[in-house]
């Protein structure tokens, strides 16, 4: 081996070595800015988000009041806090956050409205649920298309659930009937409407 081979071999070693650098270095930077440093909310309310999409509703109830102990006005906790106390069938509770939130937002988004009108909807609240359902069209029109494909898909809902717009119609057609001949609840069909998660 001459001298000439041992200098061809450090002059390759020396671009990997400043690459791996490179690498280890971004990749502790990464690390230290995005997975480390994250608040205490921050890792509360993504856990409760996962819990709440495997239907461990208790448990993200935990998570968020968890996020919400260390920020009391984290809105995004606060709405994943609203929703599973519906889900858990917590209703007057329920109700109390989304109102809460609809009180403080400047411009409230349409989903804090379409899951208000769902949870006054199964409340038997039925004008006060048409009216959050037109508040969230009004505010937020392609509500009236419900959830698209790929939410469907990984929901594993083959066929589209009823829209809050197809909801409202015929709970104002129903409404005008006699109340003999109301039909305002089908139980199946109500089990598979499914809050907007904002």
């Amino acid at each position: 081996m001459g001298f000439g081979t041992v200098t061809r071999e450090r002059s390759t070693l020396i671009p990997a070595l400043i690459v791996l650098l490179g690498i280890g270095s971004v990749s502790w930077f990464a690390y230290d800015g995005l997975w480390r440093s994250q608040p205490p909310s921050s890792l509360a309310y993504r856990a409760g988000n996962r819990a709440f999409d495997d239907g461990a509703y208790e448990r993200a109830l935990q998570e968020y009041q968890i996020a919400l102990q260390h920020t009391p006005n984290d809105e995004p906790a606060r709405r994943g806090k609203a929703l599973t106390l519906m889900q858990l069938g917590r209703h007057a509770e329920a109700l109390h956050e989304f109102d809460t939130l609809l009180a403080n937002a400047p411009q409230a988004p349409g989903p804090l409205y379409a899951n208000r009108g769902i949870l006054h909807d199964r409340l038997g609240h039925y004008p006060a649920a048409i009216a959050d359902y037109e508040a969230a069209l009004r505010t937020d029109p392609a509500l009236a298309a419900g959830p698209g494909w790929l939410t469907r898909f990984l929901r594993l809902q083959a066929d589209p659930p009823s829209t809050i717009a197809a909801r409202a119609s015929y709970l104002r057609s129903e409404l005008a009937k006699p109340p003999a001949q109301r039909l305002l609840r089908l139980p199946e069909a109500d089990a598979k409407q499914r809050p907007y998660q904002p």
